[in-house]
Protein backbone atom coordinates (compact mmCIF):
# COMPACT_ATOMS: atom_id res chain seq x y z
CA UNK A 1 0.00 0.00 0.00
CA UNK A 2 1.41 3.54 -0.96
CA UNK A 3 2.18 5.91 1.42
CA UNK A 4 0.78 8.99 1.50
CA UNK A 5 3.26 11.02 3.23
CA UNK A 6 6.02 9.61 1.21
CA UNK A 7 4.18 10.64 -2.27
CA UNK A 8 3.38 13.84 -1.37
CA UNK A 9 7.36 14.64 0.20
CA UNK A 10 8.43 12.40 -3.22
CA UNK A 11 6.23 14.93 -5.45
CA UNK A 12 7.50 18.05 -3.43
CA UNK A 13 11.19 16.81 -4.18
CA UNK A 14 10.33 16.29 -8.09
CA UNK A 15 8.41 19.47 -8.60
CA UNK A 16 11.23 21.38 -7.11
CA UNK A 17 14.19 19.91 -9.12
CA UNK A 18 12.20 20.51 -12.24
CA UNK A 19 11.38 24.01 -11.36
CA UNK A 20 15.56 24.00 -10.92
CA UNK A 21 16.05 22.68 -13.92
CA UNK A 22 13.71 24.66 -15.89
CA UNK A 23 14.89 28.03 -14.12
CA UNK A 24 18.61 28.58 -15.34
CA UNK A 25 20.70 30.50 -13.61
CA UNK A 26 21.36 34.15 -14.93
CA UNK A 27 25.07 33.20 -14.47
CA UNK A 28 25.02 30.36 -16.74
CA UNK A 29 22.70 32.12 -19.46
CA UNK A 30 25.06 34.75 -19.71
CA UNK A 31 27.91 32.04 -20.06
CA UNK A 32 25.73 29.62 -22.55
CA UNK A 33 25.24 32.86 -24.34
CA UNK A 34 28.93 33.85 -24.68
CA UNK A 35 27.49 37.69 -24.29
CA UNK A 36 27.84 40.09 -21.10
CA UNK A 37 25.74 43.15 -22.06
CA UNK A 38 26.51 45.72 -19.31
CA UNK A 39 24.25 48.74 -18.84
CA UNK A 40 26.94 51.76 -18.94
CA UNK A 41 26.80 55.37 -19.03
CA UNK A 42 28.96 57.15 -21.35
CA UNK A 43 28.61 60.45 -20.80
CA UNK A 44 29.84 60.15 -17.52
CA UNK A 45 33.76 60.27 -17.53
CA UNK A 46 36.40 59.03 -16.28
CA UNK A 47 33.84 56.36 -15.60
CA UNK A 48 32.32 56.11 -19.24
CA UNK A 49 32.61 58.29 -22.27
CA UNK A 50 33.41 57.89 -26.67
CA UNK A 51 36.67 58.25 -28.02
CA UNK A 52 37.35 60.38 -30.78
CA UNK A 53 36.49 57.29 -32.53
CA UNK A 54 33.46 56.91 -31.14
CA UNK A 55 34.47 53.98 -29.09
CA UNK A 56 33.43 53.31 -25.69
CA UNK A 57 35.72 53.88 -23.21
CA UNK A 58 36.71 54.59 -18.94
CA UNK A 59 36.60 52.93 -15.93
CA UNK A 60 33.35 51.03 -16.44
CA UNK A 61 33.83 50.09 -19.93
CA UNK A 62 37.04 48.45 -18.76
CA UNK A 63 35.20 47.10 -15.51
CA UNK A 64 32.73 45.12 -17.51
CA UNK A 65 35.67 44.03 -20.45
CA UNK A 66 37.10 42.49 -17.25
CA UNK A 67 34.39 40.89 -15.98
CA UNK A 68 33.49 39.39 -19.56
CA UNK A 69 37.69 38.26 -19.77
CA UNK A 70 36.95 36.09 -16.71
CA UNK A 71 33.66 35.08 -17.81
CA UNK A 72 34.53 33.63 -21.20
CA UNK A 73 32.48 35.46 -23.19
CA UNK A 74 32.39 38.83 -24.80
CA UNK A 75 31.37 42.25 -23.62
CA UNK A 76 28.74 44.48 -25.17
CA UNK A 77 28.54 47.75 -24.03
CA UNK A 78 24.54 49.08 -23.56
CA UNK A 79 24.43 52.84 -23.13
CA UNK A 80 22.31 53.96 -20.44
CA UNK A 81 21.87 57.16 -19.02
CA UNK A 82 21.39 57.79 -15.52
CA UNK A 83 17.89 57.71 -15.21
CA UNK A 84 17.58 54.37 -17.57
CA UNK A 85 20.00 51.87 -15.90
CA UNK A 86 17.52 50.40 -13.64
CA UNK A 87 14.77 50.24 -16.54
CA UNK A 88 17.14 48.61 -19.14
CA UNK A 89 18.44 45.77 -16.10
CA UNK A 90 14.70 44.82 -15.29
CA UNK A 91 13.38 45.44 -19.35
CA UNK A 92 16.32 42.73 -20.08
CA UNK A 93 18.15 44.74 -22.11
CA UNK A 94 21.17 44.52 -19.86
CA UNK A 95 22.70 41.86 -17.70
CA UNK A 96 24.30 43.86 -15.67
CA UNK A 97 24.51 47.39 -14.58
CA UNK A 98 27.78 48.70 -14.37
CA UNK A 99 26.89 52.67 -14.34
CA UNK A 100 28.35 54.55 -10.97
CA UNK A 101 25.39 53.03 -9.26
CA UNK A 102 24.98 54.49 -5.52
CA UNK A 103 24.17 51.52 -3.36
CA UNK A 104 21.39 52.70 -1.69
CA UNK A 105 18.77 51.22 0.76
CA UNK A 106 15.95 52.36 -1.49
CA UNK A 107 17.31 51.48 -4.57
CA UNK A 108 18.23 47.76 -3.64
CA UNK A 109 14.70 47.46 -3.05
CA UNK A 110 14.19 47.17 -6.96
CA UNK A 111 18.00 45.79 -7.78
CA UNK A 112 20.31 44.04 -6.52
CA UNK A 113 23.72 45.50 -5.84
CA UNK A 114 27.24 44.47 -5.02
CA UNK A 115 29.75 45.40 -2.07
CA UNK A 116 31.30 48.80 -3.77
CA UNK A 117 33.55 48.76 -7.15
CA UNK A 118 34.65 52.28 -6.47
CA UNK A 119 33.37 55.33 -4.66
CA UNK A 120 33.75 59.58 -5.03
CA UNK A 121 33.94 62.21 -2.92
CA UNK A 122 31.40 65.37 -4.07
CA UNK A 123 32.98 68.68 -5.11
CA UNK A 124 31.49 72.12 -6.04
CA UNK A 125 31.95 72.74 -10.04
CA UNK A 126 31.23 76.67 -10.89
CA UNK A 127 32.48 79.42 -13.18
CA UNK A 128 35.41 81.25 -12.22
CA UNK A 129 33.49 84.75 -12.20
CA UNK A 130 30.31 83.72 -9.88
CA UNK A 131 31.97 84.76 -6.55
CA UNK A 132 31.44 81.21 -5.07
CA UNK A 133 34.75 79.58 -3.24
CA UNK A 134 32.70 76.85 -1.30
CA UNK A 135 29.50 75.37 -0.42
CA UNK A 136 27.96 77.57 1.56
CA UNK A 137 27.82 79.81 -0.99
CA UNK A 138 25.09 77.90 -2.98
CA UNK A 139 22.58 79.22 -0.91
CA UNK A 140 20.32 81.10 -2.63
CA UNK A 141 21.72 80.39 -6.27
CA UNK A 142 20.36 78.91 -9.38
CA UNK A 143 21.66 75.21 -9.32
CA UNK A 144 20.96 72.06 -11.18
CA UNK A 145 22.40 68.51 -11.61
CA UNK A 146 22.19 65.46 -13.70
CA UNK A 147 18.81 63.73 -13.09
CA UNK A 148 18.73 60.27 -10.68
CA UNK A 149 22.50 60.96 -9.69
CA UNK A 150 22.72 60.65 -5.90
CA UNK A 151 24.60 63.88 -5.77
CA UNK A 152 21.48 65.52 -7.50
CA UNK A 153 19.37 63.62 -4.89
CA UNK A 154 21.02 65.28 -2.51
CA UNK A 155 21.06 69.25 -4.08
CA UNK A 156 17.79 69.36 -4.60
CA UNK A 157 17.02 68.32 -1.13
CA UNK A 158 19.41 71.47 0.03
CA UNK A 159 17.75 73.55 -2.24
CA UNK A 160 14.31 72.91 -0.67
CA UNK A 161 15.90 73.11 3.07
CA UNK A 162 17.38 76.46 2.17
CA UNK A 163 14.28 78.04 0.87
CA UNK A 164 15.88 80.55 -1.78
CA UNK A 165 17.32 79.87 -5.15
CA UNK A 166 16.57 77.30 -7.54
CA UNK A 167 17.38 73.55 -8.80
CA UNK A 168 17.17 72.45 -11.94
CA UNK A 169 17.42 68.68 -13.55
CA UNK A 170 19.21 67.42 -16.43
CA UNK A 171 19.27 64.45 -18.56
CA UNK A 172 22.86 63.75 -18.88
CA UNK A 173 26.50 64.49 -17.50
CA UNK A 174 27.14 67.27 -20.51
CA UNK A 175 24.25 69.03 -20.20
CA UNK A 176 24.77 69.85 -16.66
CA UNK A 177 28.68 71.01 -17.23
CA UNK A 178 27.00 73.15 -20.37
CA UNK A 179 24.44 74.85 -18.42
CA UNK A 180 27.53 75.78 -16.07
CA UNK A 181 29.57 76.48 -18.30
CA UNK A 182 27.01 78.82 -20.22
CA UNK A 183 25.49 80.63 -17.43
CA UNK A 184 22.31 79.04 -17.14
CA UNK A 185 23.23 77.61 -13.70
CA UNK A 186 25.53 79.23 -11.51
CA UNK A 187 26.90 75.69 -10.28
CA UNK A 188 26.66 72.02 -9.46
CA UNK A 189 27.88 69.27 -7.47
CA UNK A 190 29.83 66.45 -9.26
CA UNK A 191 32.28 63.88 -8.00
CA UNK A 192 35.72 64.48 -7.65
CA UNK A 193 36.54 62.45 -10.76
CA UNK A 194 34.23 64.28 -13.07
CA UNK A 195 36.00 67.51 -11.95
CA UNK A 196 39.39 66.56 -12.98
CA UNK A 197 38.19 65.13 -16.02
CA UNK A 198 36.27 68.45 -16.59
CA UNK A 199 38.76 70.37 -16.09
CA UNK A 200 41.89 68.56 -17.63
CA UNK A 201 39.50 68.04 -20.95
CA UNK A 202 39.99 71.93 -21.23
CA UNK A 203 36.46 72.32 -23.33
CA UNK A 204 35.06 74.61 -20.29
CA UNK A 205 38.26 77.33 -19.68
CA UNK A 206 35.77 79.14 -17.17
CA UNK A 207 35.38 76.45 -14.35
CA UNK A 208 37.16 75.64 -11.09
CA UNK A 209 36.53 73.38 -8.37
CA UNK A 210 34.70 75.41 -5.31
CA UNK A 211 35.86 73.03 -2.54
CA UNK A 212 34.07 69.83 -1.29
CA UNK A 213 30.28 69.43 -0.79
CA UNK A 214 29.57 67.73 2.90
CA UNK A 215 27.96 64.70 1.07
CA UNK A 216 29.16 61.53 2.42
CA UNK A 217 30.96 59.37 0.10
CA UNK A 218 29.13 58.22 -2.49
CA UNK A 219 29.97 54.28 -2.85
CA UNK A 220 28.63 52.72 -5.62
CA UNK A 221 28.09 48.72 -7.19
CA UNK A 222 27.25 46.63 -9.89
CA UNK A 223 23.74 45.91 -10.05
CA UNK A 224 21.81 42.60 -10.91
CA UNK A 225 18.13 41.41 -11.02
CA UNK A 226 17.49 40.66 -7.11
CA UNK A 227 16.48 37.16 -7.70
CA UNK A 228 19.76 36.30 -9.51
CA UNK A 229 21.37 34.97 -6.61
CA UNK A 230 24.12 33.50 -8.24
CA UNK A 231 25.07 36.10 -10.25
CA UNK A 232 24.89 38.52 -7.32
CA UNK A 233 27.55 36.33 -5.97
CA UNK A 234 29.50 35.99 -8.65
CA UNK A 235 29.63 39.70 -8.73
CA UNK A 236 30.55 39.92 -5.23
CA UNK A 237 33.56 37.76 -5.82
CA UNK A 238 34.55 39.57 -8.73
CA UNK A 239 34.86 43.07 -7.16
CA UNK A 240 36.55 41.51 -4.17
CA UNK A 241 39.37 40.23 -6.45
CA UNK A 242 39.79 43.30 -8.64
CA UNK A 243 40.69 44.97 -5.66
CA UNK A 244 43.14 42.22 -3.82
CA UNK A 245 44.98 41.95 -7.31
CA UNK A 246 45.54 45.53 -7.60
CA UNK A 247 43.41 45.44 -10.92
CA UNK A 248 41.07 48.89 -9.01
CA UNK A 249 44.07 50.46 -8.11
CA UNK A 250 45.91 50.08 -11.65
CA UNK A 251 42.33 51.24 -13.56
CA UNK A 252 42.03 54.35 -11.39
CA UNK A 253 45.81 55.16 -12.17
CA UNK A 254 44.42 54.72 -15.83
CA UNK A 255 41.31 56.79 -15.70
CA UNK A 256 41.53 58.97 -12.68
CA UNK A 257 45.54 59.58 -12.49
CA UNK A 258 47.57 59.63 -9.45
CA UNK A 259 46.18 63.64 -8.02
CA UNK A 260 43.73 61.99 -6.50
CA UNK A 261 44.65 58.54 -4.33
CA UNK A 262 42.09 55.68 -4.93
CA UNK A 263 39.05 55.62 -2.55
CA UNK A 264 39.57 52.89 0.05
CA UNK A 265 37.34 50.35 -0.26
CA UNK A 266 38.67 47.67 2.19
CA UNK A 267 36.61 47.67 5.45
CA UNK A 268 38.42 45.70 7.92
CA UNK A 269 37.26 42.38 9.02
CA UNK A 270 34.21 42.98 6.83
CA UNK A 271 34.95 43.46 3.24
CA UNK A 272 38.38 41.80 1.99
Amino acid sequence: MKNPVFAVALSAVLSSSFIATAQADKLDDIIGSGKLRCAVTLDFPPMGSRDEANKPVGFDVDYCNDLAKVLGVDPEIVETPFPDRIPALVSGRADIIVASTSDTLERAKTVGLSIPYFAFQMVVLTRDNTGINSFDDLKGKALGNTSGTYEAIALEKDVKSWGSGSFRAYQSQNDTLLAVAQGHIEATVVTNTVAAATLKSGKYKNLKVAGNAPYVVDYVSLGAKRNEYGLLNYLNLFVNQQVRTGRYKELWVKWVGTEIPPADLTVPHVYY
